[in-house]
């Protein structure tokens, strides 16, 4: 059986790299986003929900568990990429070579009815060299850490093939992983029969549907070498994993970067939490919170797409940070978040929009109103969340026929942590959340 506990003996690292990588993204999308020149699509943008299979390699454990994970993508072919379970920083480029920072999603798949307690997913950190052999080949060599400093480095092989309706990028590599690593993952910290390779394959595929439409398929093995294989606690020398989801991307059927109309923004917003759900805050049968907590957020925006689907949909990269007050009942916390967004625009005497925003939400501590949630369910919280974001707004300038005000929006929203419904390690197995209903207003340059 897995180990009791996953708590990182080094809290204080793993709670300072969120927020740090959120400012490396601020600062890089800002940079390759100047005050005054022409805009351009990225060279790639996406976003993907879907559920993910995982064959459980550990001994008496059941054979497979199941996920639902969105999926993030984007491309500015200068300073950031994410790219699904992985993002990071280019540091430094020549003609063929990329030094980048990286950090990668790792799932720790055990059965979903002990994934609430015992929390062993990680975000490995490091850095990767990038060799280009051709337009669509690379070698990589990186280097990866957890957040307690296991290692463990790969060198790999990826390649890229397409034509008008696939978008086809197998890849392989070799993984050497150190003691600890591998005593602590697979070894489940009973055995120790230290530091070992194992081979890792898969494909990651993009089927054209309609416009912006996809559908998203990976596949991937894990092979052990025998030495772990042979572990008391492996029962598979062979792990097999799927993902099957839908997706909205950059059509991949073109490589032209068209200019953008859509500008940046920043947006102040102010929000009071409520004890209600989702459903009880849209249809106004919400109740306030006794205790009065409040939030205060920031939040840049990154455009990327004017229309989606041909419709007026622009679409932004958002990053952003949240301040949630002291009160009677808990202390200041902040909370830090990363979304892709889309504002609907209408023009019906006045401008106005509507948005929806799905994304990643992470806090070092849980708030009070979140927590209530967690007592009443029994669960375990989870500083790392789904986010959503509903908002709707008017054109100030259209409303108060001032045009010198025509780049000012005020708006009200909901900002919403979850679970997904038990749905996801990545989540903690996690059933509600908390709201906050927002006021806000929203600056275009």
């Amino acid at each position: 059986m897995p180990p009791n506990s996953n708590e990182p003996t080094n809290p204080l690292l793993f709670h300072c790299l969120m927020p740090r990588l959120l400012a490396a993204c601020l600062l890089a999308c800002l940079i390759s986003t100047p005050f005054a020149a022409e805009r351009y699509e990225p060279r790639d943008w996406g976003i993907a929900f879907g559920l993910r299979s995982a064959q459980i390699p550990y001994l008496g454990t059941g054979e497979r568990v199941y996920d639902a994970i969105p999926l993030f993508y984007y491309d500015d072919d200068k300073f950031l990429f994410l790219d699904g379970l992985e993002g990071g920083l280019r540091l430094w480029r020549a003609e063929r070579w990329n030094l980048e920072a990286l950090a990668r999603y790792r799932f720790f798949d055990i059965p979903a009815e002990q994934q609430n307690r015992i929390r062993g997913n990680a975000l490995d950190v490091g850095a990767r060299i990038r060799y280009r052999l051709a337009p669509d080949w690379n070698i990589d060599a990186e280097l990866l850490n957890d957040q307690e400093t296991r290692y463990h480095a790969n060198l790999g092989l990826g390649y890229r093939w397409r034509n008008a309706w696939l978008d086809l990028r197998p890849w392989a590599r070799l993984r050497y992983k150190d003691a600890s690593f591998n005593d602590h993952y697979y070894g489940l910290d009973r055995t120790t029969a230290g530091a070992a390779f194992d081979l890792q394959f898969g494909a990651e595929a993009r089927l054209h549907l309609v416009s912006n439409f996809y559908l998203l398929g990976r596949l991937d093995f894990t092979v052990l070498d025998g030495k772990t294989a042979g572990f008391e606690t492996i029962e598979s020398p062979v792990q097999r994993n799927y993902y099957l989801g839908v997706a909205f991307f950059k059509r991949h059927d073109s490589d032209t970067r068209g200019r953008l109309a859509s500008t940046p923004y920043l947006r102040l917003s102010h929000g009071w939490a409520t004890p209600s759900s989702l459903g009880e805050i849209i249809t106004f049968s919400d109740e306030p919170d006794p205790y009065n907590n409040r939030m205060t957020s920031l939040f840049y925006g990154h455009p990327i797409a004017d229309r989606l689907f041909g419709a007026p949909i622009s679409v932004y990269l958002t990053a952003g940070a949240v301040w949630h007050h002291a009160s009677s009942v808990q202390a200041n916390i902040g909370e830090y978040v990363m979304a892709i967004k889309g504002y609907w625009h209408f023009d019906h005497a006045v401008r106005w929009r509507l948005g929806v925003a799905e994304g990643l939400s992470y806090t070092p501590n849980i708030t009070y109103i979140e927590q209530q949630e967690m007592d009443k369910n029994d669960y375990r919280g989870s500083k790392l969340m789904d986010y959503l974001d509903f908002t709707a707004d008017l054109n100030l300038g259209d409303l108060f026929d001032r045009p010198d005000w025509g780049h000012w929006w005020a708006g009200v929203g909901i900002h919403h942590r979850s679970g997904i419904y038990e749905s996801s390690s990545a989540f903690g197995r996690i059933k509600g959340g908390s709201n906050y209903k927002t006021l806000y207003l929203q600056y275009h340059w």
